[in-house]
């Protein structure tokens, strides 16, 4: 479970090789917002050259609610430490499709893979 989210500096940062949850809730206005139908994906990508290091579905938590989660294991988090680029999209029932992260379209999200010390 280590990770943070820094979300006004538009970065994501998790230990290499640990799990790390992230949990969003998509509103509408002040009211929340009903998933029943939508996908949520995160992808990374390397920085330079664009190569996929991973495509996570999200999982429901509360569909109704708007409620999601972002289920990193080690499986995403055991890439080589560095940065790469990362967003997270919202594609609708009806076909809308919107980046949810990083907010502000002019900027580019960082997903961070620090160093770790234990390995098995």
């Amino acid at each position: 479970m280590t990770g943070r989210i820094l979300p006004y500096a538009n970065i994501i940062e998790v230990r290499q090789g640990d799990s790390f949850t992230i949990k969003l809730k998509i509103h509408k206005g002040e009211k929340d917002f009903d998933l029943t139908g939508a996908k949520v994906n995160m992808q990374v990508r390397n920085i330079e050259g664009n190569d996929l290091k991973f495509d996570l579905a999200a999982e429901p938590i509360d569909i109704q609610k708007g409620e999601f989660a972002l289920l990193l294991s080690p499986v995403e988090t055991s890439i080589d430490v560095g940065s790469y680029k990362t967003d997270i999209q919202l594609s609708t029932a009806d076909g809308q499709i919107n980046t949810i992260f990083p907010a502000d379209v002019n900027k580019v999200a960082i997903f961070r893979i620090t160093e770790q010390v234990t390995h098995e």
